[in-house]
């Protein structure tokens, strides 16, 4: 893969270290704030008090007074542990120790009177789940619980200690939290690193530098631009101080310290890993500027590895990470941040699965760039100006390990060679199913090709190379600008306006390595017939290969798409006595940019101009209102009850990929049609890869969330909440056959089949823009596709003393509907697209084919507690504890609508079935030694204690042999060691 990113990240850095030091005084960074009352002894507010926060990761001490009924605010600090001092004239000083969350405030209130002595009191905002002054369901993990429990080295590890949010080992797909796993936002140190256009999590920073984590899962105010219809899950990162500190670490994982593998769900290999990390920080110029920096280079060694074709070949990772970051306060109520992170990974002999050949390995490459230059400016006592502006680059490459010498071709005549079809293409071996005579065509294919399992040959596995050649590079530039005041006295409105812009954008590069896919359509198909418009049509298919290639002689090869998004938000905070009220709103507007069509005075608006940019959609400001309104009751001034309703219009969409017009071109894939003996008879375009238009008037996809709850604080070290949640999503986009509400080929109900053609004019419209002709399917909104959730969920927290703390999170939740993202392939962790997946593609896929049940990320009963325990010997212990329900699953047929492809083609209701439930334990054990101003850590960690290696994502496929095996299963019981100096 080309390392195109270095040139844009090395200006980026200069960028930012330059702008750091010259910005404008309005910037803002990952914060959090304190406020409160200072009053007297008899209980009046105290107007004029001096209230002073200063903190190590704060280089100036940051000052404000209060006002005439004793209140104030300081906003926009770095999380972290503050000491708050309030003095005035006559009276003696107090302080306060407070710890600030990310995105959280913190109450600090004070009493001063004529005492000699002054006092000091410890308050921390992780101590308690009570807020009254909003209805979000928030939660923050501080760097002390990082630093303690058993977690893993990756940014997705983090998922595993947000309450009512499921436990997943995916590798790309988040877990589901009341949506599609695609539905959630991913923020890394105020970075939106969310794969752009498709909603994965692909980024792969890792925790060494993390200093707070905050999730978020509803009743989100109009603040911080929170599109999310899952949940939105953000970090900070580690800053410098005005002492010079740092860090050596080196953790590794032996391939002797993992339980054995049960191979019949996966690849079954000896694994080593290693971690090193380096971090050191401290003052450029004392109380003004801080620097903090790290390397960090995991690598993988995987050897001696089976699947179920035998002998996988050693894969091998390195990655090497860097990061830089400066603090800066040039007066103290402006602080500014810079950083930049920069990664770049090699893999060899990867992607390999459990029932895949070893010659369709892959080599891959990707390189990942963060930055991001934010800031505040304080302009007096109640009002504050932020802004910020990201960069997020991931550079990706593919290459098959094994590349075919056979260049495709569509001319007839062509031949496979039967004997040797694993060097034509990656080969779906077919498995035995009740056809007789197709059984015994197939039967030398399966003695050639299959595995073996229980001592025969069976089918449903893959050889061959792997199928294609892939570059996709993705980038993500955001900028943001936001102003707050407060104003009023008895009833004050605290309000915030915002606006941001943001930009998605994807360079893919396509071509197959030989003939692509291969596959035997199962007689009695649809596939099995050569379709109308080919050279074959109606004679009978015995193999059918898929592949691509681009096409050069446009000058240009790559397909360029864009999503563009501008949001606005108006929030007004009202407090009033006991009462706190929330009404805000958000209007986004989202536009769409792809490629191949060139703006034309005709019926279809455009005209082909290959590698031209060209808008395809856009949805209005008036047409994505998104209201945010909570109100929460404190009703003894320290426990609420409270209630909220927010609606999201999710921003994630691949349409700018999926429906680009240069796919008829430079992405256009050639479906050849061979006989009996091998020999190509015919082939065709496939339409659903080919460009195409949108439905008139789509209404956007909204979720409205309901919420419900009450919290309270029981004791001083114990806090709980039970709420109620409510989410209901609808106005799903997906491409789809323009003709699909018909009866004829689409068995449609009738309802269905009286709202006709999604575009009536189609083919007209097609005529007007000329060659390429574009597609039949086009992109429509789903009549009648929704999904809804259902949730209720009791979280405590319990810190007896500093050297105890405990969370616990019960959910039970229901998740149904009849329009799935989670269930689109046959895969169980893959980039899927959104918005244009198999869904309501063809025949047994449609929303009436049986799709209405329970979906994919259902789990009935979900239960998370986590703590830890500093021990009188210096040391602490940490442990992780999780039981989850399985989740619902199906039986799919495609031969029930005449495929021979299963995907998607459901053969009983959604949600038919259920994994098996899970439950495990994680441990972490740290022994501190001190000696010369250096703090030596022997840290010891066990994942998975009991082994519970629970299979999940059956195998849905009723035509294949290895139906209801689980393709995915929970890693084993792992130990790992790490050796920490502290200095």
């Amino acid at each position: 893969m080309p390392k195109r990113h270095s040139l844009r990240s090395l200006s980026l850095a200069v960028t930012i270290a330059l702008a750091v030091m010259i910005a404008p005084l309005t910037f803002a960074q990952q914060t959090g704030s304190i406020s409160g009352t200072v009053t007297s002894s008899d209980g009046g507010g105290l107007p004029g008090v001096t209230v002073e926060a200063s903190s190590n990761v704060l280089p100036q001490p940051r000052v404000t007074t209060t006002g005439l009924n004793g209140d104030f605010r300081l906003p926009a600090l770095p999380p972290g542990t503050y000491t708050v001092q309030f003095s005035l004239s006559g009276l003696a000083t107090q302080a306060r120790t407070v710890r600030v969350n990310l995105g959280q405030d913190t109450a600090a209130n004070a009493t001063l009177g004529m005492d000699a002595l002054a006092e000091t009191i410890t308050v921390s905002a992780e101590a308690t789940l009570v807020d009254t002054t909003s209805t979000e369901l928030k939660s923050s993990i501080g760097e002390e619980s990082l630093d303690t429990l058993p977690l893993g080295q990756d940014y997705r590890d983090l998922l595993k200690l947000a309450p009512a949010v499921q436990y997943t080992e995916n590798a790309v797909r988040g877990p589901s939290a009341g949506g599609s796993e695609q539905d959630n936002v991913y923020l890394f140190d105020g970075v939106n690193v969310t794969l752009p256009l498709f909603g994965t999590l692909a980024a792969e920073p890792s925790t060494h530098d993390i200093e707070q984590v905050t999730v978020i899962k509803g009743g989100s105010s109009a603040i911080d631009f929170n599109r999310a219809a899952g949940f939105t899950i953000d970090s900070v990162s580690k800053s410098g101080t005005n002492e010079w500190s740092g860090e050596l670490k080196y953790q590794l994982r032996d391939k002797d310290w993992r339980s054995d593998v049960d191979g019949s769900t996966g690849t079954v290999s000896e694994e080593d890993r290693d971690w090193a990390t380096i971090g050191i920080g401290g003052p450029v110029l004392r109380d003004r500027l801080f620097f903090y920096g790290s390397y960090y280079r995991p690598t993988i060694e995987e050897s001696a590895s089976a699947n179920a074709y035998g002998e996988v070949p050693n894969f091998e990772s390195t990655r090497d990470e860097y990061f830089g970051k400066l603090t800066f306060t040039p007066i103290a109520n402006i602080l500014i941040h810079g950083s930049y992170r920069d990664s770049d990974r090699t893999d060899e002999n990867a992607s390999i699965g459990g029932f895949e050949a070893p010659s369709a390995a892959l080599n891959d490459e990707s390189g990942q760039t963060i930055g991001i230059l934010e800031g505040s400016w304080v302009v007096d006592d109640r009002s504050f100006v932020t802004a910020k502006f990201t960069d997020y680059a991931l550079e990706t490459g593919s290459i098959p390990a094994t590349i075919l010498g056979v260049e495709p071709s569509a001319a007839l005549g062509t031949s496979l060679d039967l004997n040797a079809l694993d060097q034509f293409g990656r080969f779906a071996v077919p498995s035995i199913g009740s056809n007789a005579e197709f059984n015994a065509f197939i039967a030398p294919l399966i003695e050639r090709y299959g595995f073996i399992r229980d001592g025969v040959r069976t089918g449903g596995g893959f050889v061959g190379g792997g199928s294609q050649f892939n570059q996709q590079d993705f980038y993500r530039q955001s900028g943001q600008v936001g102003y707050d005041i407060t104003i009023g006295q008895n009833i004050t409105h605290t309000i915030h306006v915002g606006y941001q812009y943001s930009v998605d954008e994807e360079d893919l590069l396509r071509s197959s390595n030989g003939f692509g896919n291969i596959i035997v359509p199962i007689p009695g198909t649809a596939d099995a017939v050569c379709p109308t418009g080919s050279e074959c049509a109606g004679q009978p298919v015995f193999f059918r290969a898929d592949f691509q290639r681009s096409n050069v002689g446009t000058g240009t090869q790559t397909i360029h798409s864009e999503f563009e998004q501008h949001n606005i938000e108006i929030n007004d905070t009202i407090q009033m006595g006991d009462w706190a009220f929330n009404v805000g709103v958000m209007l986004s507007n989202d536009i769409l940019y792809g490629q191949g069509l060139r703006e034309a005075d005709n019926l279809a608006g455009y005209v082909t101009a290959a590698g031209n940019k060209y808008k395809m959609y856009e949805v209005d400001f008036d047409e994505q209102i998104q209201p945010r309104l909570g109100a929460t009751w404190a009703y003894n001034s320290r426990d609420t009850v409270y209630a909220s309703y927010s609606r999201y219009n999710p921003a994630s969409t691949s349409l700018p990929r999926a429906a680009s017009w240069d796919r008829n071109t430079l992405g256009l894939v050639t479906r050849a049609f061979f006989n009996e003996e091998g020999v190509l008879i015919g082939s065709a375009q496939v339409s659903g890869s080919s460009g195409k238009l949108f439905a008139d008037d789509l209404d956007p996809r909204y979720t409205d969330e309901y919420i419900l709850g009450t919290a309270r604080q029981v004791t001083d070290r114990l806090s709980a909440r039970l709420y109620a949640r409510h989410r209901y999503s609808t106005n799903f986009w997906e491409d789809t056959n323009n003709d699909a509400r018909s009866a004829a080929r689409f068995n449609a109900p009738p309802e269905i089949q009286e709202l006709g053609l999604y575009i009536p004019d189609l083919n007209d419209r097609l005529d007007a823009i000329g060659n390429p002709r574009g597609s039949s399917y086009v992109i429509a909104e789903l009549d009648g596709a929704f999904t809804k959730y259902y949730e209720a969920t009791v979280e405590s927290d319990f810190r007896a003393t500093n050297n105890l703390l405990l969370r616990g999170t019960y959910t039970w939740s229901h998740y149904y509907g009849n329009f799935d993202q989670d269930s689109t392939s046959l895969g169980a962790d893959e980039a899927n697209f959104i918005g244009s997946s198999n869904l309501a593609d063809s025949p047994g896929r449609q929303l009436w084919n049986l799709k209405y049940g329970d979906l994919h990320g259902d789990r009935r009963h979900l239960f998370k507690a986590y703590g830890s325990y500093s021990l009188p010997w210096n040391s602490s212990v940490g442990v992780f504890g999780l039981y989850q329900s399985g989740h619902a699953w199906e039986a799919w047929n495609g031969r029930l609508y005449g495929s021979s492809v299963d995907s998607n083609r459901y053969a009983e209701p959604a949600g038919s079935r259920t994994s098996d439930d899970h439950y495990q334990m994680d441990l972490n054990y740290t022994q501190n030694f001190s000696f010369a101003g250096v703090t030596a850590q022997l840290i010891g960690e066990v994942f998975n204690l009991f082994d519970k290696q629970t299979g999940y994502s059956p195998q849905p496929s009723l035509n294949s042999s290895l139906f209801g095996t689980p393709r995915l299963q929970y890693a084993p019981r792992r130990f790992q060691l790490a050796v920490r100096l502290l200095f």
